[in-house]
């Protein structure tokens, strides 16, 4: 028995492996490319992070830096609290001039 060779077009069998391929192919392609695009985007957000973290860290130094001292009314009231804790010897006077240069320094 001789087999015939068709000629032409693919058969059904044929046609469905070609189509089968294509569309493999082109999801393979599309997945590889939604893959790339969506670590791009996390790239992009992480440097965005990071850039408004350092703008944040930088304002808030500033604002730190620029921010006013202890008010008079509020240095006083700590003065004479610390001068009554000396009074009362709970201080020495070694800890009371370190304490009163630090509250005179803010």
């Amino acid at each position: 028995m001789m087999l015939r060779r068709r000629v032409g077009r693919p058969g059904l069998i044929g046609a469905m492996a070609r189509t089968a391929v294509i569309t493999g192919t082109a999801t393979a392609v599309s997945g590889g490319i939604q893959r790339r695009q969506a670590r791009r985007m996390e790239e992009q957000e992480a440097a965005s992070a990071a850039q408004e973290q350092s703008m944040v860290d930088r304002a808030a130094a500033q604002a730190q830096a620029q921010a006013p001292a202890t008010a008079p009314a509020e240095r006083m009231r700590l003065l004479r609290e610390l001068g009554q804790m000396k009074a009362d010897g709970l201080l020495t006077e070694e800890e009371f001039a370190a304490e009163k240069a630090r509250i005179l320094a803010s």
